[in-house]
């Protein structure tokens, strides 16, 4: 044996020297190919929709859910899902920091999880990927079989990005390290992250998806399913099933402030303020609190409380039960119209009658002073009507135009932010009623009666 090796030395010292690199470079090529073909994942969609994001981002498996879970029960490691809508600009920044630009983001990532970059919603598994819909960035944990460790991803009106960072995001993902450590036997802690089956497998398969979207095809940037569209195609789903969408299936994901807690947002699940007079003061939860489970699901994030708290109903009678780091429990007893809060933020809400069909952003500073206007007082210029739509037809024919400054509606004064004031239709007036809208033209105060028709 050893004699063997001696010759096989000696023919590598007679071994001219260029052939030698050549065989070592082919060597260190094969051992350090950094991703396979599979594991890329679409590369190419990636190209079509321009997304930047994903470039040098290796770790990160492209847009390809099921090899994400092929991958992850070959290495055991749990599964790191985001859902992003690359041309949407809120969660911009924080997308490119998980994507690529935190190096922290990446080192945990890389080296403990199977990550896969989902950018479109065509083939993914609604039953199981259910989350927020209306927000531009959401991050799902999973186990190979299918387990849901915990969500990450929240926002509100304050805006897409008030509660995401990257710090908070690597505190949830440690937390699932430890759950994941701890599975299957913290599963009973597990069991309630997942919801009942959908009454549709995929997007695909939603009949009351906006057609062009169903079209299939290769996706490109102005045929791709966002996340809202899921949300767009439910509402007509339940105006199908039951006659009209009612307003409680409208407040998703309440936030925890809903019951009168305030969580850090970095921390996720640390109690920093308790509102007053409401359900959690009442119930003797403080500042300082740790909240470890709700309803007997495991906190690892914001988004897991609101999980809990999205399952419960808008009405009497109802309680969410806190289990602290101290090992006590607490229940909340909450009562109708706790969940209530401010949508105005969510994409969804758009295609919700009535439509006014009609842009009206806030006057700046400037204009506000030039038509007399005191500081405080909000008032929406009429830039554009859609005329080619029955809404906007309306509106134009009832004698709004192009110019007009929106004071109030129904003797109202008007919401500061457009969205605000679509949100407000929205929930107090149906087709078929008439806003009484007074303007501001050239000067002068006029009112117009525009009936809601779409």
């Amino acid at each position: 044996m050893f004699a063997h090796a001696d010759k096989e030395s000696r023919l590598i010292k007679h071994l001219n020297a260029p052939f030698l690199k050549q065989l070592l470079l082919v060597a260190v090529v094969v051992v350090t190919l950094p991703v396979s073909a599979e594991d890329k994942g679409d590369r190419e969609l990636q190209k079509r929709i321009q997304d930047a994001h994903a470039e040098n981002a290796d770790h990160w498996i492209y847009n390809d859910i099921a090899a994400g879970f092929k991958k992850a029960k070959q290495t055991g490691k749990p599964l790191f899902v985001t859902f992003r809508c690359v041309p949407c600009k809120d969660c911009m920044g924080f997308d490119g920091e998980v994507a690529s630009g935190s190096e922290r983001v990446k080192l945990l990532a890389a080296d403990k999880f199977v990550c896969v970059r989902q950018v479109e919603m065509k083939g993914v598994d609604l039953s199981l990927f259910q989350f927020d819909h209306d927000l531009n960035w959401a991050g799902m944990f999973l186990n190979a079989d299918g387990t849901i460790y915990a969500r990450y991803g929240t926002q509100s009106e304050k805006g897409a990005d008030e509660y995401n960072s990257v710090e908070g995001l690597i505190n949830t993902m440690n937390r699932v390290l430890k759950l994941h450590a701890g599975y299957p036997r913290n599963g009973a802690t597990l069991k309630g992250k997942r919801a009942a089956k959908k009454p549709w497998g995929t997007a695909m398969d939603m009949k009351t998806l906006q057609p062009n979207l169903r079209k299939g095809g290769q996706t490109t940037r102005s045929n791709c399913i966002h996340c809202h569209n899921i949300h767009d195609a439910e509402h007509d789903y339940w105006i199908e099933q039951d006659g009209k969408l009612s307003h409680d299936r409208l407040w998703r994901y309440p936030l925890p402030e809903n019951i009168g807690l305030m969580v850090d947002k970095t921390n996720g699940r640390s109690v920093v303020a308790v509102a007053k007079d409401s359900p959690s003061e009442s119930a003797g939860l403080q500042t300082g609190d740790e909240i470890d489970l709700i309803n007997g699901q495991a906190v690892s994030s914001i988004a897991d409380i609101q999980w809990v708290l999205h399952h419960v109903p808008n009405s009497n009678n109802q309680q969410v039960v806190l289990t602290l780091a101290s090992g006590d429990d607490v229940a909340v007893k909450l009562n109708r119209g706790w969940k209530e809060t401010d949508i105005s933020w969510r994409g969804s809400i758009y295609s919700i009658s009535p439509r006014l069909r009609v842009w009206m952003p806030p006057l700046n500073s400037f204009q506000g002073k030039d038509a007399g206007l005191k500081d405080n007082e909000n008032a929406l210029l009429v830039k554009w009507i859609n005329r080619g739509s029955l809404a906007g037809k309306a509106a134009a024919k009832a004698g709004l135009k192009q110019g007009d400054i929106l004071l109030k509606v129904d003797g109202k004064e008007v919401p500061s932010l457009p969205q605000k004031l679509n949100a407000w239709i929205k929930l107090n007036y149906q087709v078929g009623d008439t806003l009484e809208m007074l303007v501001l033209r050239n000067g002068r105060e006029q009112t117009v009666r525009v009936p809601l028709v779409e």
